[in-house]
């Protein structure tokens, strides 16, 4: 009896703990209202009256973003789109452990949240019943989590734009329901599991934008239901294997951007069914290219560094369908193809080339969207019926011969994009932007324009870029362009002082005007620029002091972070305006690969008496304050050494007096340093040393005195023009010894007298 009785215990202890201490096997309404309050309650922008009103609900079907069958929750929704999210707020990857309590879902959507850390490692297997998962846009690291591969239902993986890495697992093979799967744009490596041809199923795989390597498996040719293959962007060599041939329905091929060799594949032109080649971006040898005759008709074609040599091939003038083209960086010589202009080719890429000649009219239709001719060899004034290119959102010439005034119906189009610098266009009028109201990117530099800048540019411009013109006068008022981030008006004429309208442009982070003749002093009110991380008034003609209030900038103080984040992580369900095509494009997005490759002019600093460049794409990490060759006085503003995110600092050639500030050594992040060509006086801070990322000091010229600094990181800084001029220095540096201290003298000894 005691025995019986003591099993009936343990029974009723094995129900207690298995219904209250585990997930249950089907969470009733109740608890699944529970589990949506509780993740829910992680959300950000939530209002008291939100939580009250889901509270008092009967169940969790009310839930804004939940969609229900028989009183069960199957559906959860919550894109980048959803009214909770603030972007101030970090959610975490905990925020999904109340979601593994509900056993019903079908459907799980939470991409572009920007959540972060690891995947659960466990509460994945709970959800059985699940078909679709997107976490796709986040900020996921780690590996993926061993039970996430038991979802034998799931028809839909998209794990794209996060940070996870490793291999992929070659579990994936057990997802035999899956269709669509995606990682790309992670971090993964190694060899792409073949198991991944056990998914008989699957109509897309999108592996792209990772590291993996190897070669692609022969495999891959029994995936007979692959509609969509995009192996893009990793570091895949050999060969492409023959076998991709046998995919009967294959509508895209995306494999540009590996390091992939042999000969181009002939066999391609035959796979009747492709609508999308992309495959530039390689080490593939072409053969007998001018006899090829395809049988297929392209939408889209990318054969982007691809070692074409020659004229445009003739064959491709034959894909009548084609709306996306890139042939960019190859070799290709001669005239814009008349057959190409007459097509309605709405994305043209041909920059890096080697094209000449004028361009002609037929290539300006309402169709074009975006025209790349970067870097070439045309010359000539813009055909006069530009105008009839209605849809022309970007428009890059750059680069090349052209000439004349620009037309003034340019600004009449939706552009988003705008770059023509590097050309010979004058005028000593600009067009009227100030109507375009999604014009973005404005690069006119290295022209001849004269004159007045005009102010008519748009509101939403974050870009604009006048450098190396003739303009003669400053603009008299910026602050309306409530958005420019980047200011270059470098290289000019410009007279006259800083205009204080500039102080209130509260966006702007990068400002350069560089050699002009600009007078007066620097205003105080510059500190109201509180994002600004480059600041370049080097070779004019300022006076006065160094502004105090310059030791307030934030922007320098701490580390700079992403510039123009929009253009990168902007990524909207809407792509109907111009404005968000464009963006779909400069973005990078992984899921539209219409990749455009946006350069800028370099940003060129004065580092070590020379001219050195520094790439716009590694601006993002810069911070710089060149206020070199002016006729700048008094002394180094103390607040100078608050700014700790200065990589380069620049006050050389000036009428600078004093002591160098012992705070300089609590510039961290600092790697050059000129002083130079001044009147410092005194000795070189023992603080200098502390500095680890310095590798340039320039301290010649000056009144300096005492010995220079040796050890650690100034041992690498030996060049003895960098100390020289300064009569009282010494080193070994500038081979100058330095005087020993006298030894101190004992007194003489006291003989004790002798009694």
């Amino acid at each position: 009896m005691a025995k019986l009785l003591s099993l009936l215990i343990m029974f009723i202890l094995f129900i207690f703990f298995f219904f209250f201490f585990t997930p249950t096997l089907s969470c009733p309404p109740e608890c699944q209202k529970q589990a949506l309050l509780q993740f829910t309650a992680s959300l950000a922008n939530l209002t008291d009256d939100d939580l009250k009103s889901w509270n008092s609900s009967s169940d969790g079907c009310l839930f804004p973003f939940v969609k229900c069958s028989s009183s069960n929750v199957v559906e959860i929704v919550l894109g980048d789109l959803n009214p909770y999210r603030a972007p101030w707020r970090v959610w975490t990857s905990t925020i999904l452990t109340p979601l593994f309590h509900i056993r019903t879902l079908t459907y799980l959507d939470l991409f572009f949240n920007e959540i972060q850390g690891e995947l659960p490692r466990d509460g994945f297997a709970n959800l059985s019943k699940l078909e679709h998962l997107d976490f796709s846009g986040n900020n996921f690291n780690g590996s993926l989590p061993s039970q996430l591969f038991q979802l034998r239902f799931l028809q839909t993986l998209d794990m794209a734009d996060n940070s996870f890495h490793g291999n992929i697992p070659p579990e994936i093979g057990n997802m035999t329901k899956l269709s669509y799967l995606s990682f790309s744009g992670n971090n993964f490596f190694g060899e792409i599991p073949t198991s991944i041809v056990s998914l008989k199923e699957l109509k897309t795989l999108d592996l792209s934008f990772n590291s993996l390597s190897l070669e692609i498996p022969i495999e891959f040719g029994n995936l007979s239901n692959i509609d969509d293959l995009d192996l893009s962007s990793n570091n895949l060599t050999g060969i492409i294997p023959s076998s991709i041939q046998k995919l009967p329905k294959l509508d895209k091929l995306n494999l540009v951007n590996n390091l992939l060799t042999g000969e181009f594949p002939s066999w391609l032109f035959d796979m009747k069914n492709l609508t999308s080649l992309l495959i530039g971006g390689n080490n593939l040898i072409w053969k007998n290219s001018a006899k090829i005759v395809p049988k297929f008709a392209l939408l889209e074609l990318s054969l982007k560094s691809s070692g074409l040599a020659g004229k445009i091939p003739d064959w491709i003038s034959t894909q009548k369908t084609l709306v996306h083209l890139d042939l960019s960086e190859n070799q290709l010589e001669g005239m814009f193809p008349q057959g190409l202009a007459e097509m309605k080719v709405e994305y043209i890429f041909l920059s890096d080339n080697r094209l000449t000649g004028s361009l002609p009219p037929q290539l300006f239709g309402f169709n074009l969207h975006v025209l790349s001719l970067s870097r070439n060899n045309f010359y000539g004034k813009l055909p006069g019926n530009i105008f009839n290119a209605t849809e022309l959102v970007a428009l890059m010439l750059d680069g090349n011969n052209f000439s004349g005034k620009l037309p003034k119906f340019i600004s009449n189009f939706n552009l988003c994009l705008l770059d023509l610098s590097n050309n010979n266009f004058s005028s000593n009028t600009l067009p009227d932007f100030s109507s375009n109201v999604n014009l973005r990117i404005i690069d006119l530099s290295s022209n001849e324009f004269s004159d007045e800048i005009s102010t008519n540019f748009s509101p939403r411009t974050s870009f604009l870029s006048l450098g190396k013109n003739k303009f003669c006068s400053f603009p008299r008022n910026l602050t309306h362009m409530s958005n420019l981030e980047y200011l270059d008006i470098h290289d000019n004429k410009i007279t006259g002082e800083l205009s204080n309208s500039l102080c209130q442009i509260s966006t702007l982070q990068i400002l350069l005007l560089r050699n002009n003749s600009l007078q007066g002093s620097i205003p105080d009110c510059i500190f109201n620029l509180t994002s600004l991380q480059i600041l370049d008034l080097s070779i004019n003609h300022l006076v006065g002091k160094i502004p105090t209030n310059l030791g307030n900038l934030t922007g320098m103080i701490e580390m700079p972070g992403e510039l123009f984040s929009r253009f990168g992580n902007m990524v909207t369900a809407n792509f109907a305006t111009p404005e968000n095509r464009l963006l779909r494009i400069l973005g990078n997005w992984n899921k539209e690969k219409r990749v455009m490759s946006f350069k800028t002019n370099d940003l060129i600093v004065n580092w070590k008496k020379s001219m050195q460049g520094l790439s716009f794409d590694n601006l993002k990490g810069y911070s710089l304050l060149d206020l070199s060759i002016n006729q700048l006085s008094d002394e180094i503003p103390a607040s100078l050494g608050s700014l700790k995110a200065l990589k380069i600092f620049n006050i050389s050639h000036n009428n600078l007096f004093g002591r160098i500030l012992a705070k300089f050594g609590d510039l961290e992040n600092l790697e050059s340093l000129d002083l130079s060509h001044n009147n410092l006086s005194g000795s070189i801070p023992q603080s200098i040393a502390n500095l680890r990322q310095l590798n340039i000091i320039d301290v010649s010229n000056n009144k300096l005195k005492g010995k220079i600094l040796e050890g650690s990181q100034m041992d690498t800084m030996n060049d003895p023009r960098s100390y020289a001029n300064n009569s009282g220095l010494c080193g070994m540096q500038i081979q100058v010894p330095c005087s020993k201290p006298p030894l101190p003298t004992k007194p003489p000894e006291l003989k004790s007298k002798e009694t």
